[in-house]
């Protein structure tokens, strides 16, 4: 149910465009600022008031908006890693071809600067919430469950047009560049630079090459 109820969450959220009276704007303010504080310091370490301390607002006007802490962690989570998602798939769509999405996928998460302070809201949460909150830890897998879905489809796309080889496992090119991309992330976080990632990018654009495109290509 948890599971299920993480997947509306995050449906409810991306109703992007529409007009917000002033409540609705007040709400979406809060979860801005709530969203870097509890990216940077976790569910635990991000108390209530910090998020008024950002807001500027009183408790009663945060909590008229969000039930609990647990519902306005989940909503600045969605926030934020919908934010940084967009960011990694600006321009992808108009890449030709199956394997150069797939390449182009990677040296967006590679290249593009950090769009949300405190890092990859997907790993610190995943890591954050792994132990005591199942409600953002579901928010975490249905997140993770897309980003697989998205890549996975890409390669999909490659088999059917004759791109890439029958025998390529979709679920594994997904769990490989994610595995690879966000493991040399953290490393890049603890060395403080950016040596890591560079190299994670370079090692699966060659796995791509070599295990991805047909040999007919």
């Amino acid at each position: 149910m948890r599971f299920l109820a993480a997947v509306g969450f995050l449906s409810r959220y991306r109703g992007e465009g529409r007009d917000m009276g002033k409540g609705e704007l007040t709400r979406q303010r809060i979860i801005e600022e709530a969203a870097p504080i509890f990216n940077q310091r976790g569910f635990a370490g991000c108390s209530m008031q910090d998020v008024l301390d950002a807001t500027g607002l009183e408790k009663g006007g945060v909590y008229r908006h969000f039930a609990s802490k647990e519902e306005l962690a989940a909503e600045a989570f969605q926030y934020a890693w919908t934010r940084v998602a967009k960011a990694r798939r600006e321009g992808q769509d108009a890449i030709p071809g199956a394997v150069e999405k797939l390449k182009y996928s990677v040296r967006r998460f590679a290249e593009t600067p950090g769009v949300f302070p405190g890092g990859c809201p997907l790993m610190n949460t995943a890591i954050d919430a792994d132990d005591g909150n199942p409600v953002l830890r579901s928010l975490v897998c249905v997140a993770m469950k897309e980003w697989k879905a998205r890549l996975g489809s890409i390669v999909e796309d490659g088999i059917a047009n004759g791109e890439i080889r029958g025998e390529v496992q979709p679920r594994r090119v997904a769990n490989m560049i994610i595995a690879t991309l966000e493991g040399a992330l953290m490393i890049s976080r603890l060395e403080g630079n950016r040596t890591a990632v560079q190299d994670a990018r370079e090692g699966l654009e060659i796995m791509l090459d070599r295990i991805v495109i047909s040999p007919s290509a």
